[in-house]
């Protein structure tokens, strides 16, 4: 009876995933779309410490289990109360390292199990273990060790306790460690049963420097892309434990996790008009590579509150661009108070979004979410930029690159062929930065020295707020 009741479990765990994914492409729907894949997920986990059964005997070890699940529990829930919208992709890709290795640990376990009980035999690994098996052994090791480590120099990175570090020949020595670790992933598997742990641990080392390597030397600017890309690995690594142990939920947890992870990177990839292998290999996004493009000619010419408050405040129509210096500000909900000021004279608000704003994939639609600004009113890139033409004002908060000019006009910028933000249709430009110090490409903003467009220098929300002052007295 147990077996038949924890199959319903998983299937119902599955459905919950598939329901819960639908539900988070739309942010009116994704908190309940998270809540409802988390209850199929607490219903997995349950079934399986009670219900689990092999050769009719069930898990036991529950003081151990849940006293896990305890402590977990509690650091992350003080850990995602404390945490700062600014520090989100940092912890997006921490948690996403956590599941790599989970996903490793895993199919680590399993191999020293297979290795204890057959390490007395005198064959070799092949004879005593089916090739299947060990494939789902070796690719969730191997993919959930690089997935792990990659995740926490993308979350040192973020979190500026790293810097980006590469060397010259370095595509070469990491495609060498890559055919290192298959030849020894395939060594360990034709070894003799008493010495295969060996072999294997090193092909687990070897994983981990790989992963090291792997994202070290990529710039700031291409984080959301790696971020994707890890989570895609986690997904494929967490699948390949559900084949070893025939668990369904886990199984189609990976390939929901693994096959969103992989569309969400190519769409981000598309959105910068570069390949994957550009991203991995390139040196865009390097702060101190991305050099390239001409000088720009010109003066900037600052705007302002008053002024700035009595331009948007008799226009039409405004259109907000928000990019990580609102985040690090931590101004969305000032943001949105503006929106609502603006509102009430008449003026129409919209947001444009760019796919890579920010720090990790929808990042801006995170934090204006955050804030509760209406979905309606986020138009992604495409929609935006048909929408320029007839805006009045366009406020730029904090974005640098993916409103740039020179992902357009300038071929030898490193950003040429981006799309990009076309702010510049506009009547008026107001661009809010808190210097002239340029963003992760590392390139001078041509946008910034064009007639029509003002600066408005200083921290985003303590300029947000006194633009709201001034609105409320016009």
């Amino acid at each position: 009876m147990g077996p038949s009741i924890l199959s319903v479990c998983y299937i119902v765990a599955s459905v919950t995933f598939i329901l819960g994914l639908k539900m988070l492409s739309n942010p009116s729907t994704a908190r309940r779309g998270n809540l409802i894949a988390a209850a199929g997920m607490i219903i997995a986990i349950l079934g399986t410490i009670f219900l689990y059964e092999d050769d009719g005997k069930r898990l036991g070890n529950y003081p151990w289990i849940f006293s896990a699940i305890f402590i977990g529990s509690i650091i992350g829930v003080l850990v995602a109360k404390k945490v700062k919208m600014t520090a989100m992709p940092e912890l997006v890709s921490f948690f996403n390292g956590m599941g790599g290795a989970c996903a490793a640990l895993i199919s680590i376990v399993e191999f020293d199990y297979l290795y204890r009980e057959n390490r007395a035999v005198s064959n070799s690994f092949s004879d005593v273990v089916a090739s299947g098996h060990y494939l789902a052994i070796i690719a969730g090791t191997i993919i959930g060790s690089v997935s792990f480590i990659g995740s926490m120099i993308a979350w040192g990175k973020l979190s500026g306790k790293f810097k980006d570090y590469s060397f010259k020949g370095q595509h070469l020595f990491n495609n060498l460690i890559l055919i290192l670790i298959l030849v020894s992933a395939v060594y360990a598997y034709f070894s003799n049963t008493q010495f295969v742990n060996i072999p294997f641990f090193i092909t687990v080392a070897l994983a981990l420097l790989y992963g090291v390597f792997f994202v070290l030397p990529i710039g700031g600017a291409d984080m959301p892309v790696v971020i994707s890309l890890l989570n895609s690995f986690t997904g494929v690594a967490a699948a390949c434990g559900g084949f070893l142990y025939n668990n369904k939920a886990m199984l189609t947890g990976g390939i929901l996790v693994g096959a969103a992870g992989t569309l969400l990177t190519i769409l981000m990839c598309r959105a910068m008009n570069r390949s994957l292998v550009n991203v991995l290999i390139g040196s865009f996004g390097g702060s101190n590579k991305a050099s390239g493009g001409h000088d720009t000619e010109g003066s900037i010419k600052e705007i302002s509150l008053s002024d700035a408050a009595m331009l948007m405040a008799y226009s039409k129509k405004v259109m907000i661009v928000p990019g990580y210096g609102l985040a690090v500000a931590q101004a969305q909900h000032t943001c949105h108070e503006l929106e609502k000021a603006l509102d009430e004279k008449g003026v129409e608000v919209k947001y444009a979004i760019h796919p890579v704003a920010g720090r990790m994939p929808g990042h801006m639609n995170v934090l204006l979410a955050e804030a509760d600004v209406s979905y309606e009113k986020l138009l992604e890139m495409d929609d935006a930029n048909e929408e320029f033409k007839t805006t009045d004002v366009v406020l730029i908060l904090g974005a640098n690159d993916v409103v740039n000019p020179a992902a357009k006009n300038d071929p030898s910028s490193p950003i040429y062929g981006m799309p990009i933000l076309e702010v510049e249709l506009a009547k008026n430009v107001i661009v809010n930065k808190r210097s002239m110090k340029p963003g992760y490409a590392g390139i001078e903003n041509q946008l910034f020295y064009q007639p029509k467009t003002s600066m408005l220098f200083g921290d985003a929300k303590k300029v947000l707020q006194e633009l709201l002052a001034e609105l409320k007295n016009i």
